[in-house]
């Protein structure tokens, strides 16, 4: 049977200053996408809201913007998954093996709280699916109880994003809360990388992180491989 794959990703498009724009690292999806097609994997893509989500500008750069983001962006029915995605509510839980949590300053926003996704995931993980996410996407996994009300990440070995990668990419000061320090606040055992910057994944049973943009493909083989 054909494994599929739900793919999280933002509806935000600016930090709390609306002039200063975010949304999908969109490297993130294009790099997960292309190794889970690769393997056959059918794959759908869902945000809080449902409908437009929107790209991080700065994922649209030299070194951030390579092959697999140009071809995305050149293909108007792979950006209409973009423009139409799936709400929670649309979602039965139990059609998918893995869910992937992209990142990109904006799901700090909108995915800790949304209730939807928090169920979704806790159905898969309690059933032995996969749960993953790449660098900020962790974000998701912050508030999310498993039935016996503990925190999903309490007690698991976990990466995402980093404060100190936050400080060097200049936007620790714009952000509404330090992940890493939330995550250890929920008794996560937090890792991460002595470099910055440079691929990095964890795994901890069902559950597969990734520190940062550049771990987006070594992430979703760990999946792949599980799977």
């Amino acid at each position: 049977m054909t494994k599929r794959i739900l793919h999280i990703v933002t509806n935000v498009g600016s930090y709390d200053d609306p002039s200063h724009r975010t949304g999908l690292w969109l490297s993130e999806l294009t790099h997960a996408w292309q190794v889970f097609a690769e393997h056959g994997f059918a794959q759908d893509v869902v945000s809080p809201a449902g409908g437009r989500s929107p790209l991080e500008p700065r994922s649209l750069k030299f070194p951030n913007y390579d092959r697999t983001a140009k071809a995305w962006r050149a293909d108007p029915a792979r950006m209409a998954l973009l423009e139409r995605t799936a709400r929670p509510a649309q979602v039965d839980s139990s059609e998918y093996d893995a869910i992937l949590f992209t990142g990109g300053h904006a799901v700090m926003y909108d995915f800790p709280d949304s209730v939807g996704l928090q169920q979704i995931t806790r159905e898969i993980f309690e059933r032995g699916g996969i749960v993953s996410s790449v660098c900020h996407g962790y974000c998701g996994l912050l508030n999310t109880r498993l039935s016996d009300g503990s925190y999903l990440v309490a007690g698991r070995r976990l990466t995402g994003f980093s404060w100190r990668e936050e400080v060097l990419a200049g936007v620790d000061n714009v952000l509404p809360y330090n992940a890493e320090r939330a995550m250890r606040d929920r008794s996560a055992d937090y890792r991460k990388s002595r470099l910055p910057f440079v691929s990095y994944t964890v795994v901890d049973g069902n559950l597969v992180t990734g520190q940062n943009p550049g771990s987006a493909k070594a992430t979703a083989k760990k999946v792949a491989e599980l799977l």
